[in-house]
């Protein structure tokens, strides 16, 4: 018996996809940037780069460099700022059937509130994803995403602020993820992104200079997937919201292991510099397993791990 019919439409905190698979913050500009190689209609959601309350010019050059199996990046969050966005950015996204969601940056729990109380009125903004790696000035440059109650605290403030679908987006960088994933799924996060790039720097051994200009940087790539894979694990046995996975993510089968972890939906990252219709080929290939498979929804899927 074969399966009549393959549905791959998911609901991620209230944002209803037709496909489970998305693009990662910053990985895709502001969608355009793609246009001519991938049909934006075709994509679950399109996850904008991040978004600040004023114009951020980044980091100086060098800000990225390839590594073994993975990359570096150090942009800072480079960005025309909310009302920018706003303004420039969101009138072209608004041509296309596809829900866009915006990562949201800060520096202070107000930064934060700022941009979302301006996203809450914006049309065509289907949902904010909170990028909690960001370093909060109040407490010393503390990363909130590292601390369980700077997290919880600014997730309740960013949740009295919006009605929109809020995604909360986690830092690797922790001793243990599932403390944090609870404080934000209290706090009244809709879904869970994980996982952000892991901290790691590179080294010039003639100069004995780094590689780039902010010393440390943003490793990703295939070689965090085991580690990603693990923590969207870890993170599916703690909390009832839905995963978005991520950390490289480069085909079909990779996408699929993090849906058999406990993801109900998947970010294309870094593969997207090496392979700009990556995401279209991720899409197809998520649909042929689950029909090789006789599975005829996603969700039959999602934390199928055998143990």
């Amino acid at each position: 018996m074969t399966t009549p019919h393959t549905s791959l439409s998911i609901n991620i905190g209230g944002i209803q996809m037709r496909n489970p698979v998305m693009t990662a913050s910053g990985t895709f500009g502001y969608g355009s940037e793609y246009a001519d190689f991938v049909d934006l209609n075709r994509l679950g959601a399109i996850v904008v780069k991040g978004v600040t309350s004023t114009p951020w010019p980044g980091n100086p050059m060098q800000r990225i460099m390839e590594t073994p199996a993975g990359m570096l990046n150090a942009i800072g969050l480079q960005n025309v700022g909310v009302d920018g966005f706003i303004s420039q950015k969101l009138p072209y996204l608004r041509n296309f059937d596809v829900p866009v969601i915006v990562n949201v940056c800060g520096k202070t729990v107000a930064e934060y509130l700022t941009v979302v109380e301006k996203l809450n009125g914006a049309a065509g903004v289907a949902g904010v994803e909170l990028n909690i790696s960001c370093p909060n000035l109040d407490c010393g440059g503390m990363s909130f995403g590292v601390d369980a109650q700077l997290a919880h605290h600014l997730v309740k403030q960013v949740r009295e602020k919006t009605q929109l679908p809020l995604l909360v987006k986690l830092s690797p960088n922790v001793t243990d993820i599932t403390v944090i994933a609870r404080a934000v799924a209290d706090a009244g996060a809709d879904a869970l992104s994980a996982i952000n790039t892991l901290l790691g720097m590179a080294i010039n051994a003639e100069t004995r200079t780094p590689e780039l200009a902010n010393v440390t940087g943003g490793l990703s790539g295939p070689a965090i997937k085991p580690i990603a894979l693990r923590l969207v694990w870890e993170i599916y046995k703690s909390v009832s919201v839905p995963i978005v996975g991520m950390g490289g993510i480069m085909n079909a089968t990779d996408a699929v292991e993090f849906f058999i972890a406990g993801a109900s939906a998947v970010a294309v990252g870094t593969a997207n510099f090496v392979n700009p219709n990556a995401s279209m080929e991720v899409v197809n290939g998520i649909d042929a397993y689950l029909k090789k498979a006789k599975m005829e929804s996603i969700h039959e899927l999602v934390g199928s791990l055998r143990l």
